[in-house]
């Protein structure tokens, strides 16, 4: 196995998962049934995922990051998989990925440092605002507004679905500061969670309990104009460039839940007896297996292929919203089988199948729906439409 993978991971990359499995094992897992139970993650265990550098491994080493390879963070996603809860893996990668993602490419310096080095260090959690109330796929139908005011950018809005918004101490928001513009005056904003007119509920989920998700509502917020990022205006582009990396993040997630369970469900199957013999000997299960497997280690080829290429730097935003739509359905076929491959105890809370299940859901649907992918894909396809990165 470790041969097969040599090809996108090295020594280095080896020795990183095993570390991080025994950190994941040893200051994780003993937590995840409260924390799923109070949908609340306790914030020391941040603070040790900042110690570690997990969530610098993206990061420049000058703001205090580790700038490694984007194969590091394929095994922390990986591995942040195999704890069982959905929900506590989005919030350590909503953090990592969707917040500080921003950080890294748009922050300038004052605000790298007002934000981006507490968040590596874990001092600071961050989430993303773009999906709204009354839209989520349009992006560019958003009616959250900033207007200028002398230093300031007054914010009116809300927003909704958002990971971490609950307990995250800020927030990179998406506002129309030329709404006549459409998508062309849409810009982004860093904004202190606890600003005065920021108010949030948080939202009950079938799944992904551990994390908080939330709506929030924003009351002629003061935003100071130094917490603008990048150009005014240039917003929507943004939010573009890097849909990519989390679609990837979704494909990739997908994958290694569905390896998981499929290994659970093998191991239960091999001491589960039947009529006489265990039931990983009845071929009706055995073929179905055989073909989960090949449609596991199908999307997971395709989607090291993808990463790697996003690692040269190369413009994927059909090959990740493949990766997204393939793998999040799969998933959820894996995740259904797996269930029944356990017969009443798939049923049973008390088994990993019920809450895999449960936040398996959520794959077809967060970050970009099945739906918008596929007309993402079919612009491409039949239109001959070019995504192209943002002139800098």
């Amino acid at each position: 196995k470790k041969a097969m993978q040599s090809m996108y991971f090295t020594e280095e990359h080896q020795l990183f998962r095993e570390s991080l499995k025994d950190f994941l094992k040893k200051e994780v897992v003993p937590h995840i049934d409260k924390w799923e139970a109070n949908g609340t993650i306790e914030r020391f265990i941040w603070k040790k995922f900042g110690d570690m550098g997990y969530f610098g491994l993206a990061t420049p080493e000058e703001d205090g990051g580790l700038g490694l390879d984007l194969f590091y963070t394929v095994i922390l996603l990986e591995e942040l998989q195999k704890v069982n809860s959905g929900g506590f893996a989005a919030a350590i990668w909503a953090h990592a990925y969707l917040a500080m993602t921003h950080l890294n490419k748009e922050a300038d310096s004052f605000v790298k440092e007002k934000y981006l080095r507490p968040s590596v260090n874990g001092d600071k959690i961050g989430c993303l605002c773009v999906s709204e109330p009354f839209g989520g796929s349009d992006v560019a139908a958003m009616r959250t507004t900033a207007v200028r005011e002398g230093d300031y950018y007054i914010l009116n809005g809300s927003k909704t679905f958002i990971t971490n918004g609950v307990y995250a101490d800020y927030m990179i928001v998406a506002a129309k500061t030329a709404p006549e513009l459409g998508n062309k005056g849409i810009s982004i904003f860093v904004v202190d969670r606890q600003s005065d007119g920021v108010t949030a509920n948080k939202l009950n989920k079938l799944g992904w309990c551990a994390s908080d998700t939330a709506e929030l509502a924003f009351d002629n917020v003061k935003i100071p104009a130094k917490n603008l990022m990048g150009d005014e205006n240039m917003g929507f582009t943004y939010i573009m460039e890097h849909f990519s990396l989390e679609r990837l993040i979704m494909g990739i997630n997908a994958h290694a839940r569905s390896e998981h369970v499929l290994e659970y469900a093998l191991k239960y199957m091999s001491e589960r007896e039947a009529f006489g013999k265990s039931i990983n000997q009845f071929q009706a299960l055995r073929h179905r297996v055989a073909d989960m497997f090949a449609d596991i280690d199908m999307c997971k080829e395709y989607n090291y292929s993808v990463a790697y290429r996003l690692d040269k730097g190369q413009y994927v935003v059909k090959e990740a919203s493949i990766s997204k739509l393939k793998s999040t359905k799969m998933a959820d076929e894996v995740a259904y089988e797996c269930l029944q491959f356990l017969g009443g105890y798939g049923y049973i809370e008390d088994y990993p199948m019920a809450r895999n299940f449960r936040d398996s859901r959520l794959g077809p649907i967060g970050g970009g729906t099945s739906e918008i992918l596929r007309e993402i894909i079919a612009k491409i396809v039949i239109d001959k439409k070019e995504y192209r990165p943002a002139t800098v």
